[in-house]
């Protein structure tokens, strides 16, 4: 039975190791390959140690038989870095499983980050997506999310490429 809950801390090594699969499956063909293969999941569980949770934000992970399937983390919208705008809630990051994709899984991540941002006072949450993530942006479509029309790119650290990234907003 898949459980959506707070992330505990002996968690994020299991966390980590879920985010990873699910950016080496679902940007192939998208970021570098070489990008993908040189990640490591004791870096992204090291960079989720040490990052504060800000006020209305949260992790929430996707539990199914005892494991991590999935996880998202939300909170106040980041305009820029290191700066946070409380007037909105943003969705920073949803990541299944490859192996527990059309399963449900997202959804569920997705509706629980919805709820907790209402529940903070959040009247709207935005997310930014690649724009050749094309299964993503459906995904984001089904569960009622538009581009709102900004743009913006992102390139891989130690990279040049540069890969276009769309705001999507959804009133809550």
């Amino acid at each position: 039975m898949l459980v959506i809950r707070t992330i505990a801390e002996d968690e994020i090594d299991q966390v980590a190791r879920v985010h990873v699969r699910s950016w080496q499956s679902g940007y192939a063909g998208i970021v570098p390959e070489e990008f993908l293969a040189s990640l490591d999941p004791a870096e992204f569980a090291a960079r989720r140690r040490y990052t504060e949770v800000p006020p209305g934000g949260g992790a929430v992970c996707a539990v199914d038989d005892g494991q991590i399937v999935g996880h998202a983390a939300f909170g106040p919208y980041r305009p820029e870095k290191d700066t946070l705008d409380e007037s909105m809630g943003e969705l920073y990051s949803i990541y299944v499983d490859p192996g527990q994709w059309g399963t449900g899984t997202g959804h569920r991540l997705f509706a629980t980050a919805k709820e907790r941002l209402a529940a903070a006072g959040f009247p709207d949450m935005r997310l930014w997506v690649l724009e050749d993530n094309h299964r993503a942006r459906r995904f984001y479509e089904r569960q009622g999310m538009r581009p709102d029309g900004e743009r913006e790119v992102w390139v891989p650290r130690g990279y040049t490429v540069e890969l276009p990234e769309l705001r999507y907003a959804v009133a809550l």
